[in-house]
């Protein structure tokens, strides 16, 4: 196995996993990504980066992930790779939801799942369905979610991927209970534990919460206060979720010991719910810690306690409703800005690459692109072009008149070589001189179709820019052939020795290789007749 398959490899297996630890998994990605850098491969880069997004995006860090999310995602679109494209979109999806835009969420989720075919993972089928059912959900859209969850559903059986199962189940049972569907919550739920027990999967504690919410949905508050004591007794032996889920742990133990009666519990677990949610600032827990406590404060009959603490619900709510307004807008403008600075710094490239005057490639643009065409196009042809006795148009007529036709002459050639050589492009090597390169071009078709372009440019209607004056072009031409070492100073010294021919033969010409012999096989005919 090649180091790149061994690379990619490493990298499925982070592709096609929900990694809890978050600051290990991350670590993780950015080796694999500087692998791929050292490699030099491209596809194996953006998926490294990929992986390293989703991860920044579960630190917390949403703004770098989106940018990089994004990026990846223009770059996936732009090759065309499938597999990729899918991933990138669900990972859009989620940059969206976080953002809180859940209409972007469910449109990236739903091409997610359109661009799986046939070399989309196991888990990929599995995983993309679910989180496509799951954006319907929290849209509203909970009867169009049941059959999405269904089918991933019947997907992970097929495919024997229990854990995976059980993490769709889960996500099921919540939405269900999201939707205050607490009976068929229940349902799903019920499926989560004997799925769980039949395999023998030890559900982890955001599963446990999950249960625990839809229990007190369904008045089974004793039953609840068991749950979300096991799930805050595993948290504490090191399961696999985040620290701050224990905040919401707590918050959910305090409902259904308000539900059973017992406040003085409730208060006690309401009250470390409070404390976690101040020492780390978790300020959207805190926000339903304050709208529990003025639950409890009206269960004990404290009406006056509870109206109070129902206003800092408010404010605080609305408070948090800001802040999360404020950093979305944040985020977007500190996108916004990036990518517009990465559309100036494309503008300012291209710019460099073009000559101000005519709009035409420059010499820059020639020796950044013209090297690869000549080492993987055998039939490559390139001619220089240079305009006959153009310093007598600048001296008798002017410099303006001599930009002027500059101009029109650099559009007939433009013109006339996307006719006959699309794949083409024409340069402005400096002063009067241009550079026409011809892919796929073998050097006799190309030197009939640039003669035809030579025409062209003597026939056009010179008479308003130049009076009297006329305006022709002479051309040499050179095939990647007649370059030994398929060198461009090669090539292109070719090609000008044909054009100082063509100045010293009479101008107004196409010379190549072969119209030289040509002319020589000629003489010789004359010679001997």
């Amino acid at each position: 196995m090649t180091g790149a398959e061994q690379l990619s490899a490493a990298l499925l297996e982070v592709e096609d996993s929900i990694v809890w630890d978050f600051e290990t998994g991350l670590a993780t990605a950015t080796g694999l990504q500087r692998q791929a850098e050292e490699l030099g491969d491209d596809m194996l880069v953006a998926r490294a980066r990929l992986c390293r997004a989703n991860l920044l995006m579960r630190t917390g860090d949403i703004a770098a992930a989106a940018r990089q999310v994004y990026e990846i995602h223009d770059w996936a679109t732009t090759h065309g790779d499938r597999r990729l494209r899918s991933r990138t979109h669900l990972a859009c999806a989620n940059v969206e939801r976080l953002f809180g835009d859940l209409a972007k969420n469910l449109e990236h989720t739903l091409s997610a799942v359109e661009l799986l075919d046939e070399t989309a993972t196991p888990f990929m089928q599995v995983w993309h369905r679910t989180k496509l059912a799951d954006a319907l959900a929290i849209t509203g859209a909970m009867d169009a979610a049941r059959p999405r969850y269904r089918q991933a559903e019947e997907l992970a059986r097929e495919l024997g991927m229990p854990q995976r199962l059980a993490i769709l189940l889960n996500n099921w049972a919540y939405a269900e209970y999201a939707a205050d569907e607490f009976p068929r919550a229940q349902e799903v739920a019920a499926r989560l534990q004997e799925h769980a027990a039949a395999h023998g999967i030890d559900l982890d504690p955001t599963a446990l919460d999950t249960i625990g919410a839809i229990q007190i949905g369904n008045g089974q508050y004793a039953e609840a206060e068991q749950t979300m004591l096991k799930c805050i007794e595993l948290h504490h032996a090191g399961q696999c979720d985040a620290a701050d889920d224990l905040a919401d742990y707590f918050l959910t133990l305090a409902r259904a010991q308000r539900g059973m009666g017992a406040t003085d519990r409730a208060q006690t677990s309401l009250d470390a719910s409070r404390e976690l949610c101040v020492e780390r600032e978790l300020h959207e827990v805190l926000v339903r810690v304050h709208q529990e406590q003025a639950e409890l404060h009206g269960a004990r009959g404290e009406f006056t306690e509870a109206f109070e603490m129902y206003k800092v619900f408010h404010a605080a709510h609305e408070s948090l409703r800001a802040r999360q307004r404020e950093a979305q807008a944040q985020t977007r403008q500190a996108m916004f800005e990036t990518a517009e600075a990465r559309e100036e710094a494309e503008r300012f490239r291209e710019q460099a690459r073009r000559d101000p005057l005519t709009g035409l490639r420059n010499r820059r643009y020639v020796n950044e692109e013209l090297p690869a065409l000549i080492a993987a196009d055998p039939n490559l042809t390139v001619a220089i072009v240079d305009l006959d006795f153009f310093k007598r148009i600048n001296d008798e007529l002017s410099h303006d008149v001599g930009d002027r036709v500059l101009v029109q002459v650099a559009k007939l050639l433009e013109t006339e070589l996307a006719a006959v050589a699309p794949d083409g492009f024409v340069a402005r090597l400096g002063g009067e001189e241009f550079l026409l390169v011809l892919p796929a071009t073998p050097v006799p078709a190309a030197t009939d179709r640039l003669d035809d372009i030579r025409r062209t440019v003597r026939a056009y209607g010179w008479r308003e820019i130049t009076g009297t004056l006329p305006v022709t072009i002479s051309i040499g031409v050179a095939g990647v052939h007649e370059a030994p070492d398929l060198s461009q100073p090669a090539l292109l010294s070719t090609a000008d020795r044909n054009l100082y021919i063509a100045k010293r033969t009479g101008r107004d010409r196409v010379v190549s290789a072969q119209a030289r012999e040509a002319r020589k096989r000629t003489y010789r005919d004359l010679d001997a007749a």
